[in-house]
C-alpha cells in the first residue's frame, strides 16, 4: 500500500505535468491562430487557380498534355505522406500512418503495382523507414520553418519524377483542417492533374474572355503555379490540423490531470485520516493497558 509520502510525491508530479500540458496548450493555441489565418487566406487562391486551370484546358490537352493526360497503364505510384515532426498531438500522426498503410496494402499491393513513398514529417518517415517500406525521399524540417519555397521544392521534384516516367501517378495523403476538434484525412490525386467539371453557365461566362498572349501560353504558364499552390495548400492544411489536434490533446491531458489530482487528494486525505485514527487507537489502547497494570 502506498504511503502518505508516496501519494504526496505523486500529486506533486501530476501537478508538474499539468503545468507542462497547460503551457503546451497555450503555445498550440497561439500557433493555431496564425496557421488558421494562413490556410483561410490560401484556400481561395488555390480554389480560384484550379478553376482557371479547368476553364483553360482543352480536349487536346486532356489527351496529349503530359501532366493532364492519364497514363494507359499504372505500374508505379508515388505517395506523398504528410505527418508532423513531433508527437503529443492525439491521433494526428497515427491516423495518417494507418491510412497510408491501408492504401498501400489495399490499393497498391493487391493490384501488384509498385510504389514509392515520399515523406514530409519526422513521425511518418521514422515509421516507414523502420518497417522496410519503399521510402524514396524524405523532406526534412519542412514544418520547422514552413514557407512557400518548401512547397515549390516538393512540387517540382514530384512533377519532374512524373514527367521522367519514374511513376505514373502521384497521390497525396494528409490531414485537412476542418475545425479545432475535427480533422479530415484526405487521399487525393496530384498527378495527372484532376480536372474539375465546369458548369455550362461558367463555360459561357468564360467564353467572353480575350486571352493575351493566347490561351495555350497562359495555360502552360499556370501549370507549375497550380501544382505548387496545391502542395502549399496541403502543407498549410496539415500544419493547422496538427496544431488543432495538439491543442485538443493538451486540453484533454490538463483536464485529466486535474481529475487525477482530485482523486489523489481524496486518497491522501483518507490515508491520512486512517493513520491518525490508528495512532489514536494505539494511544487509547496503551493508556488502558497502563490503567489495568496499575
Amino acid at each position: 500500500m502506498a504511503t502518505l509520502r508516496d501519494i504526496k510525491n505523486r500529486i506533486k508530479g501530476v501537478k508538474n505535468t499539468q503545468q507542462i500540458t497547460k503551457a503546451m496548450k497555450m503555445v498550440a493555441a497561439s500557433k493555431l491562430r496564425r496557421a488558421q489565418e494562413a490556410i483561410i487566406n490560401a484556400r481561395p487562391y488555390a480554389k480560384r487557380i484550379a478553376e482557371m486551370f479547368s476553364n483553360l484546358v482543352t480536349d487536346e490537352d486532356m489527351l496529349t498534355n503530359p501532366v493532364i493526360a492519364p497514363r494507359e497503364t499504372i505500374s508505379n505510384v508515388a505517395i506523398l505522406v504528410i505527418t508532423a515532426d513531433r508527437g503529443l498531438c492525439g491521433a494526428f500522426n497515427t491516423n495518417i500512418i494507418r491510412e497510408a498503410n491501408r492504401y498501400i496494402n489495399e490499393e497498391i499491393k493487391e493490384t501488384e503495382i509498385n510504389y514509392q513513398l515520399y515523406c514530409i514529417g519526422k513521425k511518418g518517415s521514422d515509421f516507414f523507414s523502420k518497417r522496410n517500406f519503399n521510402v524514396a525521399k524524405i523532406f526534412p524540417d519542412v514544418f520547422t520553418s514552413l514557407n512557400y519555397t518548401s512547397a515549390q521544392k516538393v512540387s517540382d521534384e514530384l512533377t519532374a519524377g512524373y514527367l521522367k516516367g519514374e511513376f505514373d501517378k502521384v497521390i497525396l495523403i494528409f490531414n485537412e483542417f476542418k475545425s479545432l476538434i475535427q480533422q479530415k484525412i484526405v487521399v487525393e490525386q496530384f498527378l495527372p492533374i484532376p480536372i474539375q467539371k465546369v458548369s455550362e453557365e461558367k463555360t459561357v461566362a468564360e467564353s467572353i474572355y480575350i486571352y493575351e498572349p493566347d490561351q495555350k501560353s497562359i495555360f502552360n504558364y499556370l501549370i507549375p503555379k497550380h501544382l505548387r499552390s496545391q502542395i502549399w495548400k496541403v502543407l498549410l492544411e496539415s500544419n493547422a490540423a496538427e496544431f488543432g489536434s495538439r491543442m485538443t490533446a493538451m486540453d484533454n491531458a490538463t483536464t485529466n490531470a486535474k481529475e487525477l489530482i482530485r482523486t489523489l487528494n481524496l486518497t491522501y486525505n483518507k490515508a491520512r485520516q486512517a493513520a491518525i485514527t490508528k495512532e489514536i487507537l494505539e494511544i487509547v489502547s496503551g493508556a488502558n493497558a497502563l490503567k489495568q497494570s496499575a
